[in-house]
């Protein structure tokens, strides 16, 4: 039997033998080194050690966390500029209203649920975003209730409480989105890791599990193969459905 740290980066999974893991941390701010491998992100302090911190989503070529990140808000803002659009136009010309009012079930809303900091900045934002984000939809649903018996009300509703709170939305949007650094941070995990007398750290997205597997279970497992000068993987498992890699070896550059 063989105990794995199951991660993941972006929609791909990895199991890492936790032989060679020394802790699980959340990511932090890093120092920067002058003229170091694109791949590596900075260097910390780690138990009177300085140790580097390799980026795993650099390693298998994907896009940076915060661009990721960036994204998903540009589609969150786009997505709340619609469901004030479809509003005005239920409360000025009586269209159906096809948006939910449930906070909770809007894109943002289910992302926001999902979310959790470790960082004092970013959690403030993080209250204030989801207050105005559920005053905003509690004022839609009042307004188009009100629309049934007084769409004059309604109407003014719309031009005044409800077009200040979606500035207020939009505003702490934007702040999230200066932070995204510090967002970042707060989400992704860096994996303490130790291989012949060297420690560096693997910054991953999300850590997922805990895995004991037999080894007769990875497929593949006598056709290792590099994915890249600093990666090897050994076979992939299937755990309830979901294909996971399994890193037989992983180097930090020099």
């Amino acid at each position: 039997m063989m105990d794995f740290i199951v991660f993941s980066v972006g929609n791909n999974h990895y199991a890492l033998n936790i032989e060679n893991i020394q802790r699980i941390i959340q990511a932090k701010e890093l120092t920067t080194i002058p003229n170091s491998s694109e791949l590596i992100d900075g260097m910390m302090s780690y138990e009177e050690k300085v140790i580097k911190i390799l980026n795993f989503r650099k390693l298998i070529g994907l896009i940076s966390y915060e661009k990721e990140l960036q994204k998903s808000f540009a589609i969150f803002k786009f997505s709340c500029q619609e469901w004030l659009n479809e509003l005005r136009d239920s409360l000025e010309n009586g269209s159906v209203f096809t948006k939910t009012t449930n906070p909770h079930k809007s894109a943002l809303g289910m992302w926001l649920d999902s979310f959790n900091s470790y960082d004092d900045r970013v959690t403030a934002i993080l209250k204030e975003l989801m207050l105005s984000h559920k005053h905003i939809h509690a004022l839609g649903g009042d307004a188009l209730e009100l629309y049934k018996t007084d769409r004059d009300r309604a109407k003014s509703m719309l031009n005044r409480e409800i077009n200040e709170a979606f500035k207020k939305v939009t505003t702490y949007l934007d702040i999230f989105i200066s932070e995204l650094e510090s967002v970042s941070n707060s989400l992704q995990k860096l994996i303490i890791y130790e291989k012949n007398g060297i420690t560096f750290a693997i910054k991953v997205d999300t850590i997922e599990d805990i895995a004991h597997i037999e080894e007769s279970k990875i497929m593949n497992s006598n056709e290792d193969y590099r994915t890249g000068e600093y990666l090897e993987l050994s076979g992939i498992l299937d755990i309830e459905g979901v294909l996971i890699n399994v890193i037989k070896n992983i180097d930090i550059p020099k």
